[in-house]
């Protein structure tokens, strides 16, 4: 890892990509989604709000503003109420499905905080970290960070998704990483170890790095970066639709009914037309 930007061989620095990670995967994932979200202006109109975003923006709000309590306050009953201020209406099919998503997401946020320490505090709560590599600026804003002592710094990920993680899901995650590197650049601690706190089903999958598999991820970053930022030059120089379209071509998968754009991508929705706003849903 590198603390700052190499120099042009004209002696001009080179301009860093200013990148959440959330950037690089949505690349890595769809370049032409990527270039929708990050480069067309105006950006193409995107379909809906999805519900489950709904669902999991009111839940990290509630477990944040929870930790922002005084000492006193921090009771299972005001983790509920807390939920209830937070909540959201978008994308739900009809006020029954929200209703009983907001008692699913009340239970799952007492049951959480009810097996918390309110006097254990978190040494960040949606704190933003951030860290220099030869192409990028990464930050991120990450959901808590643990002092746990001798161990160090630890990355908490809240997930209320229905997809079942594996703890293959917090070694390979290129978010967690840049995270743990931002977290140890930015709070000058020793942090190494990442988990993922599904709500749900209260499962913690865990990953601790080595220096090794941290610096792997930090390079693959800036590999990712590297390739963006070059692009990105490319298409502000200004080029035509057809050439913008091959810089960014579609990963065309059944993953595109997901999307954001499947309105606005032919090749998208030609596989997979638009889901409904509440599919996400983890629905009894």
């Amino acid at each position: 890892m590198h603390g700052g930007a190499q120099l042009r061989f004209d002696g001009m620095p080179r301009r860093l990509l200013q990148a959440a990670p959330s950037r690089l995967v949505t690349y890595l994932d769809c370049p032409r989604r990527y270039r929708f979200s990050y480069l067309d202006r105006p950006a193409p109109q995107k379909g809906p709000p999805w519900a489950h975003n709904s669902f999991g923006a009111a839940v990290h709000t509630a477990l944040a503003n929870w930790w922002k309590l005084p000492l006193q306050q921090r009771t299972v009953a005001r983790a509920g109420g807390l939920l209830d201020d937070a909540w959201l209406l978008d994308g739900y099919r009809d006020h029954t499905q929200r209703e009983a998503a907001r008692s699913r997401a009340r239970d799952m946020v007492e049951r959480y905080v009810g097996d918390l320490d309110p006097t254990d505090e978190p040494i960040g709560v949606e704190r933003t970290v951030a860290l220099k590599t030869d192409h990028a600026a990464l930050f991120g804003r990450v959901d808590r960070i643990d002092d746990r002592g001798s161990e160090g710094l630890v990355i908490v990920d809240y997930k209320t998704g229905r997809h079942v993680l594996t703890v293959d899901d917090a070694r390979t995650s290129l978010a967690l990483a840049v995270y743990a590197a931002g977290a140890e650049r930015t709070l000058r601690r020793h942090c190494r170890r990442v988990e993922l706190h599904h709500l749900p089903t209260g499962d913690v999958v865990a990953w601790e790095h080595t220096d090794e598999g941290l610096t792997r991820h930090i390079g693959r970053a800036d590999s990712i970066a590297a390739e963006v930022a070059e692009l990105d030059e490319r298409f502000k120089a200004g080029v035509d639709a057809a050439e913008a379209d091959r810089m960014y071509p579609p990963q065309v998968s059944s993953l595109c009914g997901w999307c954001d754009f499947n309105r606005c991508c032919g090749e998208g929705s030609a596989v997979a037309g638009p889901r409904h706003p509440w599919a996400g849903l983890d629905e009894p």
